[in-house]
């Protein structure tokens, strides 16, 4: 019979895929929960045992403490007892004694039998979990098995991966059979054991695709630099040689599209645009808004992001005719970009821009001539106002006290009093927009990000 009992765990542990010795010390364990079970030992934890590899002859020890008289025979022996088993043993020495297995009683068993399972349990869960945990980003292919709330539970060998509808392509439609392929977006341990999430709408599904079906990337001869997504509709890659010579665009677009049309196939028809990577962020950024040409590219860094980085945003100018282009339907084109060059982007025409920087000399030109009626403010101060900004009673208005204070020469009182000249100057003229207000606006309509304009030609990266 333990002959038979090592068969067993043996053929258990190769039909589990599970490592021999974890099986062993399972079964080991459950013995020993049994034996606690029929015997008077209880819950002593003094006692061990050990089940032979080869001839399945089980051996039982019990760890004893000596002493004169024994107040407890489940971990105390007399000096006389222990001298049979070792001759020159002393009093408070721990010696093992071994025990005599006894025969299983049927609740003994069935300990055994549950000991045993939930080990084998616990080993294929986390032997999946060992597996997938390094496939986290990778494409991983499965079948269908059911459909649960708009939720795709998705069979993937030994385990199940679960397709939140969140994650799902829009308008796609999937039935128990179905082949797919996703991309692993976390694998995680769970009480019912390991969890693996799927994507088929993280950018990274789309670069992993591009490795797959592209022989190319997967040579390392182009890389993939960037990837942004509207799952289901656009998406935009940036991809890079690295050996001179070779065209990124032609090697992942392929002959007549073949290669590019695999991959959208695989999207439900998302259409791809593949523009080539550039280390310079203005070239880049003009590459990204594809297929609109663009006229000028300025880079401004922003404020300081938690991780210690520059946010930066970039303001795009295009021709007129080029507008509507750059923005794309729904300012798809310019959301897609931001998020493929990681920056801010704000797109206006050149007759917009033009407009602008009519108005911005109107105002410095008609803001100088009111400061300089200011009591108190002479031609220097004035000079120092228009350096730092502060060319209008607008602007001296929305800047406040603070940056009035950072003047040179300008001191508390001084400030004061030019801020509320320049406050009495608006309330005498009405007609001039006020902070919030116009192209000058402090800040954003509610429920707007600064720097978004309602027609969506700036698109914050995502």
């Amino acid at each position: 019979m333990n002959r038979e009992l090592i068969l067993v765990t043996e053929q258990i542990a190769r039909e589990k895929g599970i490592d021999k010795e974890v099986l062993f010390e399972a079964v080991e364990s459950a013995l020993l929960s049994a034996f606690k079970k029929t015997t008077d030992m209880g819950a002593a934890d003094n006692v061990r045992l050990h089940l032979d590899r080869e001839t399945g002859t089980l051996k039982v020890w019990a760890r004893k403490r000596v002493v004169l008289k024994v107040t407890d025979p489940r971990i105390e022996l007399t000096l006389e007892e222990t001298r049979a088993l070792v001759p020159d043993a002393q009093l408070d020495d721990e010696v093992e004694q071994e025990l005599v297995p006894r025969e299983l009683g049927r609740i003994a068993a069935q300990t055994a039998k549950q000991v045993i399972l939930q080990r084998v349990r616990d080993a294929e869960r986390e032997g999946i979990y060992s597996e997938f945990i390094h496939k986290e980003g990778q494409i991983v292919r499965g079948v269908v098995h059911r459909i649960e709330k708009r939720n795709v539970i998705v069979e993937l060998g030994k385990a199940e991966g679960f397709l939140p509808e969140r994650e799902q392509i829009l308008g796609e439609r999937m039935n128990p059979g179905d082949r797919i392929r996703a991309y692993v977006l976390e694998v995680k341990k769970t009480a019912k054991g390991p969890q693996i999430t799927l994507s088929r709408t993280h950018p990274g599904f789309l670069a992993r695709l591009f490795e797959t079906e592209i022989p190319e990337i997967a040579e390392g001869i182009v890389q993939v630099r960037a990837a942004a997504r509207e799952a289901g509709e656009r998406a935009k890659v940036a991809v890079a040689s690295t050996k001179r010579g070779v065209d990124p665009i032609g090697a992942c677009v392929g002959l007549r599209g073949t290669r590019i049309q695999v991959i959208s196939r695989e999207l439900r028809g998302e259409k791809i645009d593949i523009v080539e990577w550039a280390a310079d962020p203005a070239t880049f950024v003009a590459r990204a808004l594809s297929p609109a040409k663009v006229a000028s590219v300025t880079i401004h860094e922003g404020r300081r992001a938690e991780d210690g980085s520059m946010e930066r945003s970039v303001l795009v100018v295009v021709p007129d005719n080029q507008l509507s282009l750059a923005i794309g339907k729904k300012g798809q084109n310019a959301r897609l970009a931001a998020k493929l060059t990681g920056m801010r982007v704000d797109i206006k025409s050149e007759s917009e821009l033009e407009d602008e920087r009519r108005r911005q000399e109107e105002e410095r030109t008609q803001g100088r001539a009111a400061i300089e009626e200011f009591p108190g403010v002479g031609p220097q101060l004035v000079e120092k106002l228009v350096r730092d900004g502060l060319f209008s009673p607008l602007r001296i208005v929305r800047a406040g006290l603070p940056q009035l204070l950072e003047v040179p020469g300008v001191g508390e009182k001084k400030a004061e009093k030019i801020l509320a000249a320049a406050q009495e100057w608006l309330a005498a003229h009405p007609s001039v927009p006020t902070p919030g207000e116009g192209v000058l606006a402090a800040s954003p309509p509610e429920g707007q990000e600064a720097g978004v304009l309602p027609d969506e030609r700036a698109a914050p990266p995502a």
